[in-house]
């Protein structure tokens, strides 16, 4: 299908470790929400960003890593096939992953930035995992260390354990929350963060 006047280019990034038994077909299967979205008739065929400059969806089966940094042009509707990826990929993991999506708004240039209009970039983090816990643990991570790095402006790094203990007792609610509804068998996907609409334009990934 033909995507060039697409609203959006829309950058996919992240690596996921996956169990020892996982083969190139589950994976596939997996990842068929992406590469059927990009008009393609198989992971090989849709495995290459419309960056030449950027790896595309890779499958390293030494390490047993997908590695993705991957771009494709798109509209609003991506998010459903980012909905289904994920929920195929929780079952295919061996621990939490963090996958970071940007929409790049395409008719947004520098004549706009210029005149105060605000873009429609979007930034949204997505979370996969074996387990509920596995996903909390790579949350907790990452805002540990957001917060870490911004506080560290202001304090050493040794002052604020009580706040990384505060983090921790906030996750370990959730947890026991989310065990007590008896949802433990819908894992959370968590997003937001990052730009937003408007505001100044995420750089893309370079390797």
């Amino acid at each position: 299908m033909s995507r060039y006047n697409a609203p959006f280019e829309i950058h996919v990034h992240g690596q996921v470790l996956l169990r020892p038994d996982i083969g190139y077909e589950q994976l596939q299967e997996a990842l068929r929400p992406l590469w059927k979205y990009a008009g393609a008739k198989s992971l090989a065929d849709g495995a290459a960003s419309a960056y030449e400059e950027e790896p595309g969806i890779q499958f390293h089966s030494k390490e047993r890593m997908l590695q993705i940094c991957w771009t494709v042009r798109g509209d609003e509707d991506f998010r459903q096939s980012l909905d289904e990826m994920c929920m195929s990929l929780n079952e295919l993991s061996e621990q939490g992953a963090a996958l970071e999506v940007t929409f790049y708004d395409t008719e947004f240039d520098e004549e706009d930035e210029d005149e105060g209009a605000e873009s429609r970039d979007d930034f949204v983090m997505l979370f996969v995992g074996p387990t509920p816990a596995a996903i909390m643990q790579v949350q907790r991570d990452l805002l540990v260390q957001d917060v870490v790095n911004i506080m560290e402006r202001h304090f050493d790094g040794a002052e604020l354990g009580g706040v990384v203990a505060e983090i921790d007792k906030l996750f370990g609610q959730r947890f026991d929350a989310l065990v007590s509804s008896l949802e433990i068998g819908k894992p959370p996907r968590g997003s937001g963060g990052g730009s937003g609409h408007g505001g100044s334009r995420r750089p893309r990934h370079l390797h």
